[in-house]
This record gives C-alpha cells, sequence and structure tokens, in this order.
C-alpha cells in the first residue's frame, strides 16, 4: 500500500502502518469497553439501584475501578518488562473478555448484585492497568522513530474516542436494555481486541529483560526512576493534585443531571460526549500549539478551572456541555504534549517501569477523589460540587505556572538537542 497521497503529504500512521493501526483498533475497543461499563454502571447505580447514598455508592464503584492501577503498579512494571509486549496486550483484553462473559452470562440468568457489579468493575480495571501502559512501553515497538510523536497522538486520542463512544453506548444502553446488555457488549469489545492484536507482528519489538542476558543492567525500580526525573516527578505530583479535582467529573455528571438537569441517561452520555470530543480534538491539536509543555499546561489547568466551575453558576444542559467540551480540549492538549515530551526523555530501558509509575502516580488521586467527592455528593448539591471543583483547580494552576518559571525547560520537538532535553532530568533548583 502506498504511504502516500497526493500532492506528496503522507498517510496518518495509523494508516499506513498496519501493525500500529490494528494494535490502535484493538486499543479502542478495549478502552471503550472499560469506559463503557464504568459509565454505565455509574449511571446503573445513580438511576436504577436507588438507596440513600448514590453519590457514595457510585464513589465508591469508580474508586475500586481505579484501584489496580496504582496498587498493582510494581506488579504491572515486571510483566511488561519481564514478557513479550504482544504476549501482554492479547492476552489482558482476552481475559478481561472472559470475565465479562461470565458476568454477561449471571446478569441474563438473574439479577446481577451490587457486590458483583463492584467486583466486574475491579477485575476488569486490572485487565486494563496492564494493558494501558504496556501500550505506551510498546509504541516504539510499532513504529519508527519519527513516528513517535504522530503514534502518541493517535494512541492518547484513543482514550478521547473511548469516552466518546463509551460514554454515549453506557447510560443509553442501560437505559434501554439493563445491565445484562452492558456487560454483554463490553465483553464482546473485549475479545474482539484480543483477536486483533494477536493477529499481528511487532516489527520493531526487542527481548523483553526477562529473557536478557546476564550481562544486561539491572532493572532499576521504579522509586529510583522517579529520582533520577526530580523535575518530571515535580510536574506529575502537580498534575496528581489536579486529578484530585478533574476525575471527580466522573461522579459529579450524573449527579447533576439527576439533581439539576432532572434529566435522563441520554444527557449523561451526551455530557460524556461532549468532554471525549473536546479530549480528542485536544489529543490532535495540541502539537500544533506554541509554547513549552509547562507553560501551556498550567494555563489549559486555569481554563478548565473555569470550565468545571460554570455550570455550578449557570446552569443548564448547553452549558453544562460546552464546559465539557473546552475541559476535555484542554485534557488533550496536556496529554500530547506531555506523553510525548516522556517518551523522549525517559531512556529506552526504564519506560515499562516510568509509564506504569506515570499512571500509578497519576490514577492514586482518582479512587480519593471518587470516594470524597462520592461522600459530598450526599452533603452538598451538584452545583456546589462544581464550584468545589473550580476552586480547587486555581492553586494548581499557579504552582505549575511557579514550578515551569524556576526551571530551563526544554521543547517537545524532535529536533530539542540531548543537551536541552538533559535539562529536564536535572535538578530544577
Amino acid at each position: 500500500m502506498s504511504t502516500s497521497v497526493a500532492g506528496g503529504r503522507r498517510l496518518p500512521v495509523v494508516l499506513r502502518n498496519r501493525s500500529f493501526g490494528t494494535v490502535w483498533a484493538g486499543q479502542l475497543l478495549t478502552q471503550m469497553a472499560s469506559r463503557m461499563f464504568q459509565v454505565g454502571a455509574v449511571w446503573w447505580l445513580v438511576g436504577f439501584a436507588g438507596g440513600d447514598h448514590r453519590g457514595l455508592d457510585s464513589g465508591l464503584f469508580l474508586m475500586v475501578s481505579t484501584l489496580p492501577a496504582v496498587v498493582l503498579a510494581p506488579v504491572v512494571a515486571r510483566v511488561i518488562a519481564r514478557h513479550a509486549r504482544r504476549t501482554v496486550l492479547a492476552v489482558a483484553p482476552g481475559a478481561a473478555g472472559v470475565l465479562a462473559t461470565a458476568a454477561a452470562v449471571w446478569a441474563y440468568a438473574g439479577t446481577l448484585p451490587v457486590a458483583a457489579v463492584y467486583a466486574a468493575g475491579l477485575a476488569l480495571a486490572t485487565c486494563q492497568a496492564v494493558f494501558d501502559p504496556c501500550l505506551t512501553t510498546a509504541v516504539p515497538e510499532l513504529v519508527e522513530d519519527a513516528d513517535i510523536e504522530a503514534a502518541t497522538g493517535f494512541e492518547l486520542s484513543t482514550q478521547s474516542l473511548a469516552g466518546l463512544a463509551g460514554g454515549l453506548l453506557g447510560p443509553v444502553v442501560v437505559d434501554a436494555g439493563g445491565l445484562a446488555d452492558l456487560v454483554a457488549g463490553c465483553a464482546g469489545a473485549y475479545l474482539t481486541a484480543a483477536l486483533l492484536i494477536g493477529s499481528v507482528r511487532f516489527p520493531h519489538a526487542t527481548a523483553p529483560q526477562g529473557a536478557a542476558s546476564e550481562a544486561a543492567p539491572e532493572r532499576r525500580t521504579l522509586r529510583r526512576i522517579l529520582a533520577g526525573l526530580p523535575f518530571v516527578r515535580r510536574v506529575l505530583i502537580c498534575f496528581a493534585a489536579a486529578n484530585v479535582f478533574t476525575t471527580a467529573v466522573y461522579v459529579v455528571m450524573p449527579l447533576y443531571t439527576r439533581g439539576v438537569l432532572h434529566s435522563t441517561g441520554s444527557t449523561v452520555a451526551s455530557l460524556e460526549v461532549a468532554l471525549g470530543a473536546g479530549t480528542l480534538v485536544g489529543s490532535f491539536t495540541g502539537g500544533r500549539l506554541p509554547g513549552r509543555p509547562v507553560a501551556l499546561g498550567s494555563i489549559c489547568l486555569a481554563v478548565m478551572a473555569a470550565c468545571l466551575g460554570l455550570p455550578g453558576l449557570l446552569t443548564g444542559h448547553a452549558v453544562a456541555a460546552g464546559s465539557m467540551v473546552v475541559a476535555g480540549w484542554c485534557v488533550g492538549v496536556i496529554g500530547v504534549r506531555f506523553v510525548a515530551l516522556f517518551q523522549r526523555l525517559v531512556p529506552a530501558d526504564d519506560k515499562a517501569g516510568f509509564f506504569t509509575a506515570m499512571q500509578a502516580l497519576l490514577g492514586a488521586t482518582f479512587p480519593v477523589s471518587s470516594l470524597v467527592f462520592g461522600a459530598l455528593g450526599d452533603q452538598l448539591t451538584a452545583r456546589a460540587l462544581c464550584l468545589v471543583q473550580g476552586a480547587g483547580l486555581v492553586p494548581v494552576a499557579v504552582a505549575l505556572w511557579w514550578l515551569g518559571g524556576r526551571a530551563h525547560v526544554p521543547s517537545d520537538e524532535p529536533s530539542a538537542p540531548a543537551g536541552q532535553r538533559a535539562a529536564l532530568t536535572g535538578d530544577a533548583s
């Protein structure tokens, strides 16, 4: 197949690289299923399961669904480092598909208990916690070095597409067919993803560390990896703090829909789509924006603070949807700029550990956020929760701006000199 089109322009990497394109399709299905189950289950807990603690129940579910990425981070790093990426990427969704199929059979046979829904969320999240960092680590094994940034953009955009598809389908399927149809749909997506990924080869794959010779250097621990990247560590801490308030949107949106908009699952789906669409656009446009990553990231956090707080001041579906679009765009811009930068700065042997640690560090705040905002949702109005979200992001945006002003932060462009790149790994003081 030709890799160029009329006028000499090259096709996108997802089209001209069959291996990457197939894995990307598998990633889309896997993350769509994960998001579909999370959003659908939360709406089921808020809109159908009833109870006097809808906020706390949904917050606990989201907390359970995010614990594996944090608790299992060291184990995941060892699995990724010691086994072929292709094997890990095929087995993880395959296992998730088998588990979801069993849950679907149970749901069709009778009512699936709430405890079983929590257990299914934990099991599927465990498989996803293995899949996501492994895929990020495997990008250089699928594409040429010159395509890393473009491939990273597609990889990050998949999370946005998953938000669009999963966020739309989850509540709608629950409203139309119940929890059993939701779980069955997830099972099909997981199993298809496993078959797709298992059918391709990784052209630039290297031997996993478990198969390396005895002369190979000892794999560094996650703590040592982050200790060698002090400025990166501080940036990740800023984003972890921001995540306490940004990820609360997944608790706040269903509560806002039910308590303020007095609407159904289709409204939750539309807000999820708005957030996912904004993130998707941000993932593809973030690399074209001027400015260094830290300065741009702090501006995006400030804009997000305004967007997340606005529905607390001005109510209405249009206001909430518009805020989600802009907030999502900021998330996409931040993601593509910083992940592309880290791809080039982190040594190849440390990437498995680093990206697992990054996911764990950023994900560690999600359980806390879900639990705290879920509990607050039973005490405060949804409008007040929006204002708390926006106010909480302001000091984080200021801290990130201040951090960038104290250090010589390199560009994330591929042509950045090696010495300039090294500035990011040195102490910023």
